[in-house]
């Protein structure tokens, strides 16, 4: 490199980790590092499962980090507490944000505070019965049944008759010690990136289409090639799409979010609910917030710059670490 050359940002690229997620992050992770731009970037990848003590380590000689992990212990803003003792700046939401988000009986509480619609629920304890009477007697069936925390749609299940209730139930159990029970809202599946920390940009919309054989976005959709087809922007009327975006911004700026978000909706009619927030969606080049930052005019590797540098942006001196 030339000696006037501007030196490389040292990244370290965090991908796996524990959760059950853990594959999805590591694609995530392999394609990002390939984006790159080795001219501009000298990339260190750790996996938290095993790399923790050297991330440590090299915490010193680290410009920033780019966190693509999904679940708990990555997305929950464990690892986001951790970087933050370690003077590291990272991209996307911190603590606080990482983790109302993460949490769906908090997230539902700021966003019914910001008066942003959500389907009504009810939340059960893995030690509370379960009475199917009630529960069909209010949120009426199908229902939605899925764990407080997690993503990727894992242990989420439609539930269509009353006898395969406690089966789902106790499936959203195997991955968290609350779920919750969710009206479900037969509509057209939509989700809205932002990107910014303090100017934010709702990106284009995206319409979501499962295959046949899906009942909706779940795990084996969003990550079985060709199983769902993907539209963007999303084929809504101009006041419905930027109803959509509006309530992207809103759910981003109630869970306390920072960098970029993307957040779920159903659309019903002319109506809109919002179901859940990423705070860190998948980041393969054909992923969600990827493919609606190419229809804003933004490549993947164009887009991976721009949260590099909305990471550093205001985030003020590095804490001394001696």
């Amino acid at each position: 490199m030339d000696s006037n050359s501007p030196r490389r940002l040292r990244i370290a690229l965090l991908a796996g980790g524990v959760s059950a997620e853990r594959e999805v992050s590591l694609n995530s992770g392999r394609q990002v590092l390939a984006a790159l731009d080795p001219s501009r970037y000298e990339v260190t990848c750790y996996d938290p499962r095993t790399d923790l003590l050297r991330l440590v380590e090299d915490a010193p000689r680290i410009d920033a980090a780019l966190i693509l992990l999904h679940g708990p212990f990555g997305e929950d803003g464990t690892i986001q507490g951790m970087l933050d003792l370690l003077g590291i700046p990272y991209q996307g939401s911190g603590v606080l944000g990482s983790a109302v988000a993460m949490n769906k009986i908090a997230a539902k509480r700021l966003y019914r505070e910001a008066g942003i619609p959500v389907p009504e629920d009810i939340v059960l304890k893995a030690s509370d019965p379960l009475d199917a009477d009630q529960v069909i007697a209010r949120l009426g069936l199908p229902l939605v049944v899925k764990p407080v925390v997690g993503g990727s749609s894992v242990g989420v299940s439609i539930v269509r008759r009353r006898e395969d209730l406690s089966a789902a139930v106790s499936a959203a159990l195997a991955h968290d010690r609350e779920v919750m029970l969710e009206r479900f809202i037969e509509g057209l599946e939509i989700t809205g990136a932002v990107i910014g920390n303090e100017e934010l940009e709702a990106l284009p919309l995206i319409e979501i289409v499962p295959g046949r054989g899906y009942a909706f976005f779940d795990y084996a959709a969003k990550y079985t090639a060709g199983a769902t087809e993907e539209i963007c922007p999303a084929r809504i009327d101009p006041a419905l799409a930027a109803e959509g975006r509006r309530l992207a911004l809103a759910a981003h700026r109630a869970l306390f979010c920072r960098g970029y978000s993307r957040t779920d909706m159903i659309l019903r009619g002319r109506e809109i609910f919002v179901l859940e927030t990423n705070t860190i969606p998948g980041m393969t080049a054909t992923s969600l917030l990827p493919r609606a930052a190419a229809a804003a005019g933004m490549d993947f590797g164009g887009l991976l710059d721009r949260l590099i540098e909305l990471s550093l942006e205001g985030r003020g001196p590095r804490r001394k670490t001696a």
